[in-house]
């Protein structure tokens, strides 16, 4: 007989806060990523067209954990005109010893939300200058909130300013983050009033289009790109790409799906070129960030290993706090 753990979103929310211990436990994954012989197969994706959905699922073994996790991922997008989520999903947890089931994470996509969040934030801590006092946010969505609220866990910041194609949401958001990060946070007018003075941008937006032109980059910019999760989005122009220090998460997805895809189906970079990924920085076998007149943009599109390491977290976290519901089922032999 196996037991497995059963838990549910408000639990796991309970468990794995957005916190440093989260931003190191992604780190952890991109440092696996240079470093050790992690199995991470391509995303498989299901699109449902005539649903406007898709499902991603994402995997990845890392010597570093006894378990790892396959994460179901679907968004189906006019959800909401039906009063339903857009997004939801779980996570399988596997033993990587015997491949039994040791846990169902239940968690509507909060732990992808946590992760990705936890991402940007080690990309600003490796490829942003130490001292960021100037933000700019393009995006004022739910990862918009938890890339500036991971952001202020490495950085000190001191002034924000988010612009969202929909102004009341940026205005809305500006009210919303003032007050829970104590930091002043304006509306901007566009995006090349966002960017103008930042230190670090985070861009979290599902646009189609380039936002961040060659002309809007500055020496020092950092950049944290996280909205080309799909072929077909696209935030960043070809153009600023090649002029900047580019870093992803992985290159063989960035290839086909990230900024980078966007790059070289443009010319803007050859496709021979050698693409640096963060882990390498991490590890220190590649140079982010050289000096502080350094534009660096970080490509990330979410990595199987990532969720992996997020729900290693969680289940520890969970073991140890006796949480979640324990389902035993019979295993014939």
């Amino acid at each position: 007989m196996t037991s497995i753990t059963l838990l549910g979103e408000t639990e796991l929310r309970a468990l794995v806060p957005l916190d440093l211990a989260a931003i190191d436990q992604v780190e952890a994954a991109f440092l696996a990523l240079a470093t050790e012989a992690v199995a991470m197969p391509p995303i498989l994706r299901l699109d449902l067209p005539e649903h406007n959905g898709e499902i991603d699922v994402k995997t990845a073994w890392l010597p570093r954990f006894d378990s790892l996790a396959i994460k179901v991922s679907p968004g189906f997008f006019g959800n909401p005109s039906l009063g339903l989520p857009s997004l939801n999903g779980l996570m399988l947890v596997l033993s990587a010893r015997t491949g039994l089931t040791e846990a169902v994470l239940l968690d509507n996509g909060y732990l992808t939300a946590v992760r990705t969040a936890a991402a940007g934030a080690v990309a600003a801590r490796w490829l942003a200058k130490p001292h960021t006092p100037r933000v700019a946010v393009l995006g004022a969505g739910e990862q918009a909130r938890l890339q500036l609220q991971a952001l202020t866990l490495v950085r000190r910041i001191e002034h924000v300013r988010v612009w969202a194609r929909d102004a009341a949401s940026a205005r809305r958001f500006a009210q919303e983050m003032s007050v829970s990060l104590g930091v002043q946070c304006d509306a901007a007018r566009d995006v090349q009033h966002a960017l103008a003075d930042a230190d670090v941008a985070i861009t979290a937006t599902p646009s189609r289009s380039p936002l961040i032109e060659a002309a809007d980059l500055h020496p020092g910019l950092h950049i944290t790109a996280m909205g080309s999760d799909t072929e077909h989005k696209n935030e960043i122009a070809p153009a600023a790409l090649a002029a900047a220090r580019y870093i992803c998460d992985r290159a063989q997805q960035t290839r086909v799906l990230g900024e980078l895809h966007h790059a070289l189906n443009a010319g803007a970079v050859r496709a021979d070129a050698a693409i640096t990924e963060l882990g390498q920085v991490i590890a220190r076998q590649a140079v982010g960030r050289a000096d502080e007149a350094d534009v660096t943009i970080c490509d990330l599109t979410g990595t199987g290993a990532q969720d992996t390491a997020i729900a290693a977290l969680a289940l520890q976290r969970a073991r140890a706090a006796g949480a979640g519901t324990i389902f035993r089922n019979d295993v014939k032999r």
